[in-house]
């Protein structure tokens, strides 16, 4: 293939060397220095033994040194396996045990965590890290792996159907999995997110995390599209704003969470940020209040989009408002019912995707990939419903669907009809098992801080006025943060655990 992502990287180091690739704390790179610190590093990897499907762990937050180790694996066809940057010792440890890597990529100020992994599972002279010494003479540093690096072109032949990266999922309902993707479905992702904006001629702001898949595959396809993009070491709304007046940023990708700390700031402390032509956000459901604050706040809309690990690129944001995403030009999607029959539109059944933009399957060792996909596609969990004019809107997922007394309640709708009162910023919803009924609906609720006096009851009446009765919430408590996980999803087993706390504290 002539367009995967190293291959890009070359061809734009070649015909425009010159052009900025990314800027990370006002320093720019250019491609030509890029795709130069990129070979220097594959040569320095083989050079310590890194061969094709070989594992290379990487525990950075967005710094250029994790964008070359990205490239210097996908040269190598070496496995790149980020480490979610959240994670304690004994969870690395856990990760660190199933990969077996050949090399450990890290960052000084998150080493404390790697220090106590044992030397069994990680040994100390395969570690390696950026930013500065950690303390211990036996962990290498990045200039080590540089040094004696030839910039000439290395002589590996990857096909593009093989693995390059192994994405690690949140693990709500367990033991996070490895999702593979390959130089292939990583430039299929490209080409499709193209239809949601990118292309040369935008300068993306990036500070969705390199380590899962919302930002690697969001710098991926910048460089294969050859814009120039802020690279932004992790999410700060002031850092995102000033980096949008700074260098006149034209698009945005966010959680929603992230758009909605955006607006807070924006308004608290306005930024020119007229040069913002396109945002979207993907990963979890985005009030409809957020987008519509958003617009007013920025002067451009944004857009709601359906992604996953498994597979981006599939949808793009449908320009209406609430939890709704199109199928993009190219894109294959469907619902079916439990027995995998396609479903009619109105009807509810479960998202499938299919294309060559899907993971070829979960990662379980060296050579051993579990195709989870039937006849192609991938069922996403996802509940949807397709409206006639061709929209799919969220549901819900079907491992956190609420079913009180036979009736099914989606916690999306219940947390959509909390929010939708102005007294409350964020709130999250989660089902307390019932020896009667099977489960309640429990909501928990973060107040705005500008606002005055507000009272439960007053909630109360608003979310009755708008929901069914069976679907109100039967208890509503108010808590300093809703918890999420590292991809800005909601915790509902942390919900659940609030909750036991409670009802413990007040037995």
């Amino acid at each position: 293939m002539t367009d995967t992502p190293i291959a890009m990287l070359h061809r734009h180091a070649a015909s425009r060397p010159d052009a900025a690739a990314f800027i990370h704390r006002d320093e720019v790179w250019s491609y030509r220095r890029f795709a130069t610190a990129v070979r220097r590093l594959a040569h320095g990897l083989a050079a310590r033994g890194v061969v094709k499907g070989d594992r290379v762990a990487l525990h950075m937050a967005n710094l250029p040194e994790m964008a070359i180790a990205y490239y210097a694996c996908f040269s190598l066809g070496a496995l790149a396996a980020p480490l979610n940057l959240r994670f304690k010792a004994a969870e690395l440890t856990r990760a660190l045990e199933r990969l077996r890597p050949a090399l450990f990529i890290g960052q000084a100020s998150l080493y404390a965590e790697v220090a106590s992994v044992p030397r069994s599972v990680l040994s100390p002279r395969i570690r390696f890290v950026a930013g500065g010494p950690v303390g211990d003479s036996d962990v290498g540093r990045w200039d080590d792996l540089l040094r004696g690096g030839r910039e000439g072109p290395v002589e590996v032949a990857v096909d593009a159907g093989e693995p390059v990266a192994l994405l690690c999922t949140s693990g709500t309902t367990g033991e996070p999995k490895f999702v593979t993707h390959t130089l292939a479905s990583i430039a299929a992702t490209t080409r499709l997110l193209r239809h949601i904006g990118l292309d040369v001629g935008q300068v993306p702001v990036v500070p969705l995390p390199m380590v899962h898949s919302s930002g690697f595959s969001t710098f991926n396809a910048c460089i294969g599209v050859g814009a120039t993009c802020a690279l932004l070491e992790r999410f700060d709304a002031d850092a995102v704003l000033d980096a949008i007046e700074r260098h006149r940023g034209t698009w945005l990708a966010a959680m929603p969470f992230m758009a909605a700390a955006l607006i807070d700031r924006q308004r608290e402390r306005p930024r020119d940020v007229r040069s913002l032509r396109f945002a979207i956000t993907a990963g979890d459901v985005c009030a409809p209040h957020v987008q519509n604050d958003f617009a007013a706040s920025f002067g451009t809309r944004l857009g709601s989009m359906w992604a996953a690990t498994e597979a981006i690129g599939t949808f793009t944001p449908s320009p209406q408002p609430g939890p709704a995403t199109c199928v993009t030009p190219g894109g294959q999607a469907r619902l079916v019912d439990e027995t995998g029959i396609v479903v009619a539109p109105g009807e509810v059944g479960e998202l499938q995707v299919r294309g060559p933009n899907v993971t070829p399957g979960y990662w379980e060792g060296p050579g051993l990939i579990r195709d989870t996909k039937s006849d192609g596609w991938y069922s996403s969990g996802d509940l949807m419903r397709q409206t006639e004019d061709g929209a799919y809107w969220f549901v819900a997922r079907k491992k956190d669907l609420i079913i009180r007394g036979g009736s099914n309640i989606a916690p999306a709708e219940v947390e959509g009809a909390l929010m939708s009162h102005p007294a409350v910023a964020d709130a999250g919803v989660a089902g307390i098992p019932d020896d009667v009924l099977g489960e309640r609906v429990a909501g928990f609720v973060r107040l705005a801080e500008a606002t005055g006096p507000v009272s439960l009851d007053e909630i109360y009446a608003h979310v009755r006025a708008r929901l069914a009765d069976y679907k109100v919430p039967e208890r509503i408590e108010v808590v300093a943060e809703i918890p999420r996980n590292a991809l800005g999803k909601i915790n509902r087993p942390a919900l659940l655990g609030m909750m036991s706390e409670r009802i413990v504290a007040t037995a």
